[in-house]
Order: C-alpha cells, then structure tokens, then sequence
C-alpha cells in the first residue's frame, strides 16, 4: 500500500487493466452502500420505505459523484507532476487539495441540512415516503465530512498512481456497513434512518482506516505547514480541470434525479421501480466510470512525460473496452431483467418488478455508449480540456435525455419501455461530439492545453 507507480512505461493495455480493476473493485464496493440499503430494506419493509431509501440514496449518489468529479483536478494535477517528476508541485497540490476540500465539505453539510424539504418537494416525493426520506437525508448529509474526506485520499492516491489502496480502505467499511443495515434495519427496526446510520458509520470507518495507513507508511512525498497555504495559482488550476467534470457529472444526476421525479409523480409503485433500477445502473455504471478516472490518471502522466501517443492510445483502449462490457450488460439484461429486480422485492411486489423489467431493458444501453463519452471525459480532463464534457453533457441533457422521459411519461403512461430509451438516446449524442472534437483538435494539433 503506498507505492507511487509510474504510468509511463510498459504496455498500455496492462496498465489500463492493472490500474482499473482495483478502481473497479472499488467503485463496486462504494456502489454496495446504496445497494445494501436498498436491498436490506427491502426485506424488511414496504414500498413507502424503499421508494424514501432509494429516492436519499439518489441525492447522496448525485453528491458523492460531484465530490469525486471534482477532485479529479487533484488527480490530474498530481498525475502530470509525477510524469514530470516535479517533487514538490505534487506536495502543494496534495496541501492545497486538503484547503479547498476542507471548507467545501463544512459549506455543504451545512447548507444542504437548509435544503432538505425543498430537495424533496422538487424530486416529487411520493407523501408516503417523505419522512423516512427527510430522516434519512438528515442523518447521510451530517456524514459529508467523510464522504469527502475519503474520496480526496483516493483521488491523492490515484495520482500517484496507486488504485489499490483506496480499495483496501473501503473494502472494510463495506463489510462494516452491511452488518450495521442487518443491525440497525433489521434487529433494531429503524427504517430509513437505519440505512443512513450504517452508511454514515461504515463511511467515518473507511476514512479512519485510510489515515491509519498513511501515517504508518511511506508514500514518497512530504506534505509541509506551508503546502497547506492556499495558493490561487494552483487552487485555479485543481478547479479549472475538476469543476468543469463536478459540473457534468452533476448535471448527468440531475437529469436522472428529474427522471425519477416525473416516475414519482406516477405514483409509490413506478418511483419504487425507478429506485431500483437506478440502483442496478449505478452497478453497471462502474466500468465506464472506472474507465474514466483510469484514463486520467495514466494520460495525465503520460502527457506531463511529454508522451501524448501513449495518453491517446489509453483513450482508444479505454473506450474499446467499456463499451464492449456495456454492450454484454444490455444483452444480460434483456433476459435477466424479471429476476435481477425480484431480488431487490423479496418477490412481494409484483407490479414494481413488472415495471422494473420494462425499464432496464432499455435503459441498460446506456452503460454502453455512456462508457465511450466518459472515457473520452477522461481524457479531455488530462489534456486540460474538461470543459468540453460539460458542454456535450449540457446539450445531450437539455436536447435529448429529460424531453424524450417527459414525452414518453405523457404518451406511454402504462409502461415504463419507452422511458428507458431517453438515457441511452442523450448519451448517443454526447459519444458523436466527444469523437468529432477528438478528431477536430487532433488534426489541429491543439489536444493538450
């Protein structure tokens, strides 16, 4: 644990699967907190509280996705430093990380504590599920300190160019946090607010063992009084290469969130459908998301060692391979579809797993195109150019995702099929202007900035 690995030499194919598959693993294991949740209570409880869990779960994924989109600027800062072999720039970056962090989590514990009802009156919660919803989202946003705190070490780490630490971090904590759900939701009956105690816990717990190691070992790099400083230069440049991913990423949970509040409005049975289905997509979700931060790491590196053939090859590769695992989900899913949602009902609801089934199938194209355009993501964010994700997402968004669930949600009110097919369609679009500007700036010789 600890070791810096430089990304810069070898075979790009074995670096890409060395360093995904414990990003992967990892990902997995953040992704089973929601799950969990979700499936223990399941067992235990009704629609009322798995629609409340899933629509909390939602709104803590959204932050956690938007918290790790940002810290990629850590990432990428650290990554081309260590391509550069720039000692002590990889030192200011990790002090000024911990600055501007530090204050982002205490504003946003803070402020969102304010926001609770509205952010449930605008996803149109259904009213039997509002109090375990606000219970629940009281207790995870006290927990923000942590979730950040964690997800700032692994971006650190990553840098680095070490995925394997933050997966022995979290693979404890995940245990943790599924005997706590058994604990608090089943033997002591506490409902939502059980869910969010075992994932507040299991979160504080992952932090702990991630400080632990760090002061027991070794990472090659000495963090001093003065790298805690904030220095703008290097603030500007963390946040020019992470806000603009922070911003997509939020805008891409946004526009599921506005999903899931036109499904709420059609009643317990479809928001409790959608919950789920939104829990098995964020599952499925891990390749391209692992392929996205994989792809950043090593291109950074490579790109700060003055190798952009090498950085461009880890993109050809990383799209070449999340998109085949995307493709092979949405073939699964055609015929596993009824079962997969059954488990997450214990079979009791058998409208919820109907509707489930009917959502997926389509929806789980997504995971295959969405693995091209954040894969590309990745690659802009290295190269400088994060702010290019954000303007494809906004127009596959505004063009595409949310008018195509609305339309299907007014003219096929008795299915959830053709809802399914507004993700997929938006992220199309978003994978055929990530490869035309690719292609643009390519021949114009401008991809790193």
């Amino acid at each position: 644990m600890g070791e810096r690995r430089s990304l810069t030499e070898g075979s790009v194919f074995h670096n890409i699967v060395r360093f995904s598959l414990p990003f992967l693993f990892s990902y997995f294991l953040q992704t089973l907190y929601g799950m969990a949740d979700l499936f223990i209570i399941g067992q235990y409880n009704g629609a009322d509280v798995i629609s409340a869990v899933s629509v909390g779960s939602q709104v803590m994924h959204m932050l956690t996705v938007m918290l790790v989109g940002l810290a990629m600027g850590t990432t990428v800062m650290i990554g081309r430093h260590v391509g550069a072999r720039e000692e002590e720039k990889i030192s200011r970056t990790i002090g000024n990380t911990i600055f501007l962090f530090l204050i982002i989590a205490l504003a946003l514990m803070g402020l969102l504590q304010l926001l609770i009802r509205p952010i449930l009156t605008v996803l149109s919660t259904p009213a039997e599920a509002v109090d375990q919803a606000r219970i629940y989202l009281v207790i995870c946003f006290l927990g923000i300190p942590f979730i950040t705190a964690y997800n700032v070490i692994s971006a650190i780490f990553r840098g680095l160019g070490d995925s394997r630490s933050p997966m022995y971090f979290v693979a404890a904590a995940c245990l943790i946090n599924i005997v706590l759900d058994y604990v608090f939701i089943g033997a002591m009956d506490l409902h939502a607010a059980g869910a969010a105690l075992g994932t507040v816990v299991s979160q504080a717990m992952s932090v702990l063992f991630a400080l632990i190691a760090i002061r027991r070992r070794q990472l090659g790099i000495h963090v001093r009084k003065q790298d805690l400083r904030p220095d703008r230069a290097v603030i500007r440049s963390l946040l020019s290469i992470g806000a603009p991913i922070c911003a997509q990423d939020g805008l891409i949970q946004i526009s599921f969130l506005v999903i899931t509040a036109i499904a709420n409005r059609r009643g317990v049975d479809v928001a409790a459908a959608v919950g789920i289905v939104e829990k098995i997509i964020s599952f499925l979700f891990l390749v391209p998301s692992a392929m996205l931060s994989t792809v950043s790491a090593i291109a950074a590196q490579n790109i700060g060692a003055g190798q952009q053939e090498r950085a461009e090859r880890t993109l050809r590769y990383g799209a070449l391979i999340a998109f085949t695992v995307g493709v092979i989900f949405g073939i699964i899913f055609q015929f596993a579809a009824r079962p997969v949602i059954s488990l997450f009902t214990a079979g009791k609801d058998p409208q919820v797993i109907e509707l489930g089934s009917q959502y997926i199938r389509t929806y789980v194209w997504d995971c295959a195109l969405a693995g091209i355009h954040f894969t590309f993501s990745g690659f802009f964010s290295a190269c400088g150019r994060s702010m290019i994700s954000f303007i494809h997402n906004i127009i596959a968004i505004v063009t595409l995702r949310i008018p195509l669930a609305w339309l299907a949600s007014v003219y096929f009110p008795a299915t959830l099929w053709q809802m399914g097919i507004a993700p997929p369609a938006g992220s199309l679009l978003s994978a055929l202007i990530c490869i035309g500007v690719y292609l643009h700036l390519k021949k114009k010789g401008t991809l790193v900035r």
